[in-house]
């Protein structure tokens, strides 16, 4: 979608994808995570957020290989707004997710055995990660739609 020096946006899509992805096999595969409604939104926002980036990687690496620009200024507005949303929407979700997760740990210990307190943990903490390469995308963009 933008032409930024090497291919900086490519490698931030992937990351969206692969540490959204990450939080969402780490909190739904063999978790009780719909107990909580903050795992339920954390899982939900990261299944928003790997189809969003995988395809605009797949722009990106389209842009790469054909020469043509994809840089029309009211497309890479949509993107930007939409980075934007996706970035609040993440940040909220792991937020709300390691609120919980300390809650959890904080309490005598029969609401979270020890297997799955290490499970919610490990993907707050990807989603988090998600969170930094989407808004971190996000400026990128805004940069993009200030410069053009």
């Amino acid at each position: 979608m933008d032409e930024t020096p090497g291919s900086v946006s490519l490698f931030l899509r992937l990351g969206q994808a692969i540490f959204s992805s990450a939080a969402l096999l780490l909190m739904s595969v063999g978790v009780e995570f719909f107990s909580y409604t903050a795992f339920c939104f954390l899982v939900t926002i990261m299944g928003l957020v790997i189809p969003w980036s995988c395809t605009l990687a797949m722009f990106n690496i389209y842009s790469a290989i054909f020469p043509r620009s994809l840089r029309h200024p009211g497309l890479i507005v949509i993107v930007a707004i939409g980075d934007m949303v996706l970035s609040i929407l993440s940040l909220a979700a792991a937020s709300a997710s390691a609120g919980v997760v300390d809650l959890l740990l904080h309490l005598d210990g029969t609401h979270c055995p020890p297997k799955f307190c290490g499970r919610y943990q490990l993907s707050t903490t990807m989603a988090f990660f998600a969170w930094f390469l989407t808004a971190a995308s996000s400026l990128l963009n805004l940069r993009l739609v200030a410069s053009g």
